[in-house]
């Protein structure tokens, strides 16, 4: 394969098989060309999406700057969502260890894509001398193509991972286009004060995805007096059925408060499971992390209706004229890339993609050098010569001038320079019939508020007053649910009640004629014994039973209260 000319050149990678298309930006024949790798799965929603969205942000970005000497061009390859992880430990004994052969892995699908991914990966390295790697989608991912830019000594920029144990402090060339897991856990703490829940079960994947974020999770909970007397871990590999046996063990808890941070499509079955078995009843709260918030949009609308009275925690994306045309415009795109497709409404990732290519072709263009200083790292396997292009100074260059670079964009404030994007605010959304409405937002300075005002000169919008809009919760349910029940196998507190002839209005009590074995009571002692279980911190079902003292005119008060006794020493 013909090398391309000398010059800054990266490697977009998102999620990642090979698809030899080059998307040109200009056919200026003067123009230094920055031929870009894109590698995304291009059977997921977000792979879609994102291909999509960084192709029109190559065109836009030209086209409004045509004076400049730099070019992207992108070369997309699909990964077919492999997993990255066996191919990382592979190159890491190709690299360190000189290796002859590898006994394994365990699954063929890792092994294919052991073989396939490298070479993909190392190819466009090696023969396009990049100095960046954009994305990938996956933590797994990430950690595989860190090993790769920390040998290649390009940047790494993801603006789909999210996890809080991939950072900058050991991998100095990864920067992450998107938010960090963990600065969404203050939010979703105050919202479990704020409504004065006392426990909260978190269920999370099984992966690193969903366990890097639950310490910091935990530790936000505690500041705000919230305990976990559980914690719900899916395997990834685990069934529908599976899932189910997992949501009926928690029926038989009392905690009834649920935060859900796993993948679009794992939840998708666990809130369509959880419809099937009752929780989505009414007492029940869920709460679904930024990683499905996110995506409400695209997913399928069996799926929405069993999310029906979920609340979400997504970032907030503040509305603009070149957003609304842009959308007008990504959708007819859309159509055009994905024929065969539902249209899918377009994601904050998108928004994440497009303005990160604008930010790397601003860079490139900052950063072009006239001649690259390049040192070649060979590593051999029994299949083919691997070559990892290590390029020093022109790699550095970019990636502090794209450090530098701050920008208003599509998804708001883009700035990069301590390493990833920080949210100024949070949108919390409840999810309602086919689609979701605002119930607020929160922002670390000024906690909730129903609606925001003018922005700040750095990004982060003035509230107004501290309240949340109402909440359709689950069962359609106004009423905020106590996050506590006793389980259904639970028993119920008995209480007596019996009927004061000379005063009804203080208690009055008869067996219901509708219903056999049900007592009615009513009366100001049954008023003041209501209104203070309900004040109580934690579900207390109860029953009334009925003692007759009018019939019997040897009953008195006394023995109906000796009967409580009697009663109470034989369960003891």
């Amino acid at each position: 394969m013909e090398k391309a000319p000398p010059g800054a050149i990266l490697l977009l990678m998102l999620f990642a098989h090979s698809c030899a298309v080059a998307l040109n930006a200009t056919n200026d024949p003067g123009a230094d060309e920055f031929h870009v790798g894109v590698i995304l799965d291009l059977g997921s929603l977000v792979g879609k999406e994102a291909r999509t969205s960084i192709s029109m942000a190559v065109e836009d970005f030209y086209a409004s700057h045509k004076n400049y000497r730099t070019r992207l061009v992108l070369h997309v390859r699909d990964s077919r969502g492999n997993n990255f992880q066996a191919a990382s430990a592979a190159l890491d004994l190709l690299n360190n260890y000189n290796v002859k052969a590898i006994i394994g892995p365990q699954k063929s699908s890792e092994a294919f894509f052991m073989t396939d991914i490298a070479n993909i990966t190392l190819d466009l390295l090696n023969n396009y001398n990049v100095k960046a790697i954009i994305g990938p989608q996956k933590s797994s991912e990430a950690f595989f193509m860190t090993d790769i830019a920390n040998i290649s000594e390009v940047p790494v920029i993801s603006f789909t991972t999210t996890s809080p144990s991939l950072t900058s402090d050991n991998n100095p060339y990864f920067l992450r286009a998107t938010i960090n897991d963990s600065t969404q856990v203050n939010s979703i703490a105050s919202l479990i004060k704020y409504y004065g829940w006392r426990e909260v079960v978190p269920i999370y994947i099984d992966t690193d995805y969903g366990r890097s974020i639950i310490p910091d999770l935990l530790e936000a909970l505690q500041g705000n007096d919230a305990r976990v007397p559980y914690q719900s871990i899916i395997p990834q590999s685990a069934t529908s059925e599976q899932i189910t046996q997992e949501l009926y063990k928690l029926m038989t808890m009392q905690t009834r408060v649920f935060i859900v941070h796993m993948t679009s499509p794992m939840a998708s079955v666990l809130f369509t499971k959880a419809k099937e078995v009752g929780m989505m009843d009414k007492g029940y709260v869920w709460i679904v992390t930024f990683g499905v918030a996110s995506l409400i949009g695209s997913l399928n609308p069996s799926v929405l209706e069993a999310m029906n009275g979920a609340l979400g925690v997504g970032v907030y994306v503040p509305k603009s004229t070149e957003l609304d045309n842009f959308t007008v415009r990504w959708n007819t795109r859309f159509r055009m890339d994905n024929p065969n497709d539902p249209l899918l409404k377009l994601s904050i990732f998108g928004l994440w993609g497009y303005d990160t290519i604008w930010a790397v072709a601003q860079a490139v263009e900052k950063a072009k050098s006239t001649k690259d200083t390049v040192q070649i790292q060979h590593m051999t396997n029994s299949m083919t010569s691997l070559k990892v292009p290590k390029e020093t100074e022109n790699g550095l260059k970019f990636l502090n001038a794209i450090l530098q670079y701050k920008f208003r964009g599509l998804s708001g404030y883009f700035d990069l320079s301590g390493r990833q994007l920080q949210p100024s605010t949070f949108q919390i959304i409840n999810i309602v019939g086919k689609g979701w409405r605002d119930v607020g937002f929160w922002t670390a300075q000024d906690g909730f508020s129903q609606r925001l005002t003018r922005p700040r000169s750095n990004g982060t919008y003035l509230s107004t007053k501290p309240d949340l809009n109402p909440v359709i919760w689950p069962g359609e349910s106004t009423n905020i649910p106590r996050g506590w029940e006793i389980p259904t196998s639970g028993k119920k507190l008995q209480v007596g009640v019996c009927t004061s002839d000379g005063y009804p209005e203080y208690i009055y009590a008869e067996k219901d004629p509708l219903i056999v074995g049900m007592t009615k009571a009513s009366g100001l002692a049954i008023e003041v014994f209501e209104e203070t279980v309900k004040r109580l911190p934690y579900a207390l079902p109860y029953e009334y039973v009925f003692y007759n003292t009018t019939e019997n005119i040897s009953s008195s008060y006394d023995d109906f209260v000796y009967q409580v006794y009697l009663k109470a020493s034989k369960t003891l």
